[in-house]
C-alpha cells in the first residue's frame, strides 16, 4: 500500500507544472504605486517571461543604495531599478551591482551611452514647478530663486535621501561652484520644508502648502493629460538645468542572472518604454515615434543641460552634503 501511495505521489508531482521563477526587483515607492509604471510593467514582463516579479520598494533611490550596502551578500535583489547617473560610481564601488553582458543598444538620450553595468530606462531635467494660479509671476532665473523671499514658498527634498534632492544640490554646485554654500544660505530663506522624498514634497505642493516645488520639466505633462489642467508649469532657467538619467542594473548577488539579464534587455524595448511617459512622467530612452504623447513634444526643454560625472559625484557627494547641511543651518 505504501509503495502504491509513493508511486501515486510521484505521478502527481510529475504532472504538476514547474513553479514559475520569481524576479525580485528593488526600486522606489512611486515606481510601484498604483499610478506608477510598476503594475503595467509587471503585467507586460510576466506575460513575456512566464515568471513572477516581486517588487521591494523604499521611499527614494538614495535610500535604495543605502539598503543594498547594508544588506550586502544577504540581499534578495535580482535587479536594482531606480538609481541614477549620479549614483552609478558609488554603486560599483560598494560592489552591489555587476556587469549585465548585454549588447550595446541604440538609445535616444541627450548624451552618448555605453555602459557595461547600467541600463538607462528614462531621463529628464530637474526643474522648479509652480502653480501659476497661486504665483502668477515666478522667478525668471535661478539667481532670482536663490536670492530668497519673505515668503516660504518652495518645497525641496533632502539630498541625503532623495535623488531629486541630490539633483538640486548638484545643480546649485554646477552653477555656483565655490559659492554654493552662500547660494544655499540665501535660498533657505524661502524654503518651507525639506522632505525625505519626491512623493511627499509633490503631495504638499498639490495640497497648496507652497506654490513651488522641486520636480521635473516633464511634471506638467501629467496635469495636462490626466487633469486637463494647465496651471502647473516648469520654470526654464537661463543658467541651465541638471540632467537625470534613471538606471537599472543586475544585483551583484543575484542567483537569477539569466532572468535578470532578460529583464534588463526588456527595459530597452517598446513594451517597457511605451509605459514610461504617462506613468513615470519622464522621457523614454528609445525613440517611440508616434507612440510618444504629443504633449511631450510641446514641453519646454532647457537650452543648457548641466551634468557632473558619476565619478565626480562619488568623490564629492559627502563633502557637498555637509556643505548643504551647514548652509541650511540644521545639523
Amino acid at each position: 500500500m505504501l509503495r502504491l501511495l509513493s508511486t501515486f505521489s510521484l505521478s502527481l508531482f510529475a504532472v504538476l507544472p514547474a513553479l514559475a521563477e520569481t524576479l525580485t526587483v528593488y526600486t522606489y515607492g512611486s515606481f510601484v504605486s498604483e499610478w506608477g509604471p510598476g503594475p503595467a510593467i509587471e503585467e507586460a514582463y510576466e506575460n513575456r517571461c512566464d515568471c513572477n516579479i516581486e517588487w521591494v520598494a523604499v521611499d527614494d533611490a538614495v535610500l535604495l543604495l543605502s539598503r543594498l550596502r547594508l544588506e550586502g551578500g544577504s540581499t534578495s535583489a535580482d535587479v536594482v531599478l531606480g538609481l541614477d547617473n549620479n549614483l552609478m560610481a558609488e554603486a560599483i564601488a560598494h560592489g552591489v551591482v555587476r556587469e549585465h553582458g548585454l549588447e550595446p543598444m541604440n538609445y535616444s538620450l541627450p548624451m552618448d551611452w555605453t555602459d557595461s553595468v547600467f541600463v538607462p530606462y528614462d531621463y529628464g531635467y530637474f526643474a522648479i514647478v509652480y502653480d501659476s494660479s497661486a504665483l502668477p509671476v515666478p522667478p525668471a532665473t535661478l539667481e532670482e530663486l536663490v536670492a530668497g523671499s519673505e515668503q516660504h514658498d518652495l518645497i525641496v527634498q533632502d539630498p541625503r535621501t532623495s535623488t531629486p534632492g541630490l539633483g538640486l544640490m548638484l545643480w546649485i554646485k554646477a552653477v555656483y561652484g565655490d559659492n554654493a554654500a552662500n547660494a544655499w544660505t540665501r535660498l533657505s530663506e524661502r524654503i518651507l520644508t525639506v522632505t525625505k522624498g519626491w512623493s511627499e514634497a509633490y503631495g504638499l505642493f498639490l495640497d497648496g502648502e507652497a506654490p513651488m516645488v522641486l520636480s521635473y520639466t516633464t511634471s506638467p505633462a501629467y496635469h495636462q493629460l490626466v487633469d486637463q489642467e494647465d496651471r502647473y508649469k516648469a520654470i526654464i532657467f537661463p543658467e541651465g538645468h541638471y540632467t537625470q538619467v534613471e538606471v537599472a542594473a543586475m544585483s551583484a548577488h543575484t542567483s537569477q542572472q539569466d532572468l535578470a539579464r532578460d529583464f534588463l534587455r526588456f527595459i530597452g524595448t517598446s513594451g517597457f518604454q511605451s509605459i514610461i511617459p504617462t506613468t513615470n512622467w519622464m522621457y523614454p530612452v528609445i525613440d517611440l515615434g508616434e507612440g510618444l504623447p504629443s504633449v511631450f513634444h510641446d514641453l519646454p526643454r532647457p537650452k543648457s543641460a548641466l551634468l557632473f560625472s558619476s565619478e565626480e559625484v562619488k568623490a564629492s557627494r559627502s563633502a557637498w552634503a555637509q556643505e548643504w547641511l551647514e548652509a541650511m543651518s540644521f545639523n
